[in-house]
């Protein structure tokens, strides 16, 4: 009988480290969200929204406001439409501005947020026009190598 209360105890200590494990785990990745706050949708085009994925946060002066709901891609104007999910207990002027940032130099991608001017704050099913693509590491990799290769072929190249 006491070899079974210890078991039930180990087996019961195990279990809650294991949803313990669990549950870091999916907040790590992302993947889980506990704010239980209603939200407004808005919508946003871009033209290139680099490595942004579903439930990316949303962020205002550093502060996480919402996440990206969903992301397809509109095959009449050829961009990215994103469904941004905000706090309700956020406002936003109609005008504020959107843009894709990067946390840190590789880290995960964003949107931030830039309020504007305007009276009329945002509300459900808005969509938001001024936006900003990502920076692709890739492509100014590239724009870097290309300049440089271009300054080797210059006129100071046949001198040498």
């Amino acid at each position: 009988m006491q070899r079974s209360k210890n078991d039930l105890w180990v087996g019961l200590f195990v279990l809650i480290g294991g949803l313990a494990i669990l549950f870091m785990a999916l907040q790590a990745a992302n993947l889980l969200n506990l704010s239980f706050q209603s939200t407004y949708r808005i919508e946003a085009r871009f033209d290139n929204i680099g490595g942004l994925k579903p439930r990316s946060a949303v962020r205002s002066a550093g502060v996480v406001i919402g996440r990206v709901e969903s992301i397809t891609f509109d095959d009449r104007t050829f961009q990215a439409r994103v469904t941004l999910a905000l706090e309700t207990r956020y406002k936003f002027p109609k005008d504020s501005s959107l843009k894709i940032l990067t946390s840190g130099l590789l880290g995960e991608q964003y949107v931030g947020i830039e309020a504007g001017a305007q009276d009329k704050n945002l509300g459900n099913g808005d969509v938001i026009t001024s936006t900003q693509s990502a920076v692709v590491l890739e492509n100014l990799i590239g724009q870097f190598i290309y300049n440089k290769s271009a300054e080797g072929a210059g006129p100071n190249a046949a001198k040498k």
